[in-house]
């Protein structure tokens, strides 16, 4: 049985597999019950890795090992991989965020930060500022300046922005505001992103506006977060933003967003269309 490149390389993102043992174990779905051999022929693996290939898709529940000799080894049902495969990754996450929770308090999160605070003695004003290229990391970011808000956040989104944005930021702008940080957003209030606007405006201030068209968080007048592509026209991968520490300019663009507040239209009166 001949597997199109195509659905090799689906498979290898979708269960994190590499080459070899994909070919590995489509090589065995082919065939139901094999030998190590028999699949280093059909999925052109050098005879050498098959094994210990086999070994680890055993682990993880791809395969089962047959007794008696010689020794094969049988595809297990893809929908069960596919459930194991749950499990593990489940069990997987879990793991992992322990461990990092594990890391609050102790003298290794100590020994980075003592590390962190002697290297953010050199510097540069120029330095806080970077790049950001992804929709996953633009949000990330955005979510760490809105947790380590002291005063006030200001928000100008897109339509389809305004319910992003409640996705990934409704815990960290609901704890904002039981911090007693004053929150505000902006955005073309629709019948699409009405459900969201609403929910948002539980702990933030939430206010219809038509233009401009933009997409920025200002934090305590001195952080700014700005993407420079439109959402629409962009893939979420390519998506890209700029991030400054800076009052100066900070300051020029709070001004901005202040003038465009005066003349939003409040969430309680807006004609959504």
């Amino acid at each position: 049985m001949i597997v199109k490149e195509e659905l090799l390389n689906q498979l290898r993102r979708i269960f994190n597999l590499n080459l070899y043992e994909v070919r590995i174990w489509t090589a065995l779905l082919s065939r139901g019950v094999s030998t190590a051999g028999e699949l280093s022929d059909i999925g052109n693996v050098p005879r050498s890795r098959t094994y210990d290939i086999l070994e680890s898709l055993e682990k993880r529940g791809f395969v089962i090992m047959k007794l008696g000799k010689p020794i094969k080894f049988i595809a297990l049902k893809p929908e069960e991989v596919i459930e194991r495969s749950k499990k593990n990754v489940h069990e997987e996450a879990k793991d992992r965020v322990d461990k990092l929770e594990k890391l609050k308090g102790s003298d290794m999160l100590k020994d980075i930060t003592a590390l962190h605070q002697q290297g953010i003695k050199y510097f540069e004003p120029t330095d806080f500022s970077g790049a950001l290229r992804g929709r996953n990391n633009l949000y990330n970011h955005l979510d760490s300046l809105v947790r380590n808000a002291e005063n006030d956040i200001s928000i100008v989104t897109t339509e389809e922005g305004l319910g992003r944005k409640f996705e990934s930021l409704k815990a960290s702008l609901k704890k904002a505001k039981s911090r007693g940080i004053k929150v505000r957003i902006a955005a073309p209030i629709t019948k699409k992103n009405e459900k969201e606007a609403k929910e948002l405006s539980k702990f933030a201030e939430v206010r219809h506006v038509t233009s401009p068209k933009a997409r920025f968080c200002i934090i305590d007048g001195r952080e700014l977060l700005f993407m420079i592509m439109d959402d629409n026209k962009v893939h979420p991968n390519y998506d890209t933003g700029v991030w400054l520490n800076t009052e100066f300019f900070a300051s020029t663009l709070k001004h901005l967003f202040e003038n465009m507040w005066k003349t939003a239209t409040p969430l309680s009166r807006a004609v959504i269309k």
